[in-house]
């Protein structure tokens, strides 16, 4: 078909219209976006560079969320490649595993006899067990720093003081007694609210002996001359509470960067909510596919 002289520019502008609509309509969407903790828009590189200075990186994440295990890893490899120097801790493993995270790391035991025997999360294949064998390759040490679950479910059944009377093999696998707990931080509060208030205190003691225990193991393995990198949900560092609440009681000074994963609707702007959450925020969209747990 050919046009007339007059309506080459009419139809140059139609397709110009009919181009920006069809980008608007269908324009690939956002994975995720950076802030920092006052809200301005920031990327893996600034986050990275951030994060050098630090002796714990706290990476906070939801735990079925494909992105943000996907930063996790750049981030480790990232830090890696500055300086050699680096370990790694996982909330998903508990301290009574660390002989079946040790073996397996040194590569005494098989990965099927290390899947079958360590009580691995129902996601450690997909979000977990990447990073592991990273960290394998690399020769990095991977620390097991949760409370066996066990511990936790007694706390928050029967409180407390019932953790002086484990045995005291059991005491090595927790932090050391007695917990110091501020039932006050807003964070617990906010878990007690979630709860319906029906589980008084002891839904935040069980939270605390979580928090504490991984502190206190993170704290274990800080070397002068490495970084710890820490992987735990988002709840456990939110706000400067939790897990680094735990280790600046420890040491004060201690170089400590959080990192906190959300979900928002839209990615263009952080929500209000969310400042201050972590010292980088990475927000995802809120119909992100999910990983199986």
């Amino acid at each position: 078909m050919k046009f007339q002289t007059s309506q080459r520019p009419f139809i140059g502008i139609l397709f110009f219209i009919l181009y920006t609509l069809a980008n608007q309509s269908f324009a690939q969407p956002a994975a995720y976006q950076w802030f920092t903790a006052n809200g301005k828009k920031t990327n893996f590189k600034k986050v990275l560079k951030g994060s050098a200075s630090a002796r714990v990186i706290l990476f906070g994440e939801l735990h079925t969320d494909p992105i943000s295990h996907w930063m996790q890893n750049h981030l480790a490899q990232g830090l890696y490649s500055q300086n050699k120097k680096l370990d790694l801790g996982l909330e998903m493993l508990e301290t009574d595993q660390q002989l079946l995270v040790t073996e397996y790391m040194q590569g005494l035991i098989s990965k099927k006899n290390f899947s079958d025997q360590a009580r691995l999360w129902g996601n450690q294949s997909t979000d977990y067990q990447p990073i592991m064998d990273w960290a394998k390759e690399n020769h990095l040490e991977v620390v097991a720093t949760n409370i066996p679950r066990r511990y936790a479910n007694i706390v928050f059944k029967q409180g407390l003081d019932i953790l002086a009377s484990l045995p005291a093999q059991s005491h090595a696998l927790i932090a050391p007694l007695p917990i110091p707990v501020d039932t006050t931080l807003s964070q617990y509060q906010k878990m007690r609210a979630m709860m319906g208030g029906h589980a008084g205190a002891n839904i935040i003691y069980a939270q605390a002996v979580k928090d504490a225990t991984m502190a206190h193991n993170i704290f274990q393995h800080v070397q002068s001359d490495r970084q710890f990198l820490h992987l735990h949900g988002s709840y456990h560092s939110d706000f400067q509470q939790g897990i680094p609440w735990y280790l600046r009681r420890i040491q004060s000074d201690l170089a400590i960067i959080t990192i906190a994963t959300v979900y928002q609707e839209e990615l263009d702007q952080l929500e209000d909510k969310h400042l201050g959450q972590a010292d980088f925020i990475l927000v995802v969209p809120a119909d992100m596919t999910q990983t199986n747990r």
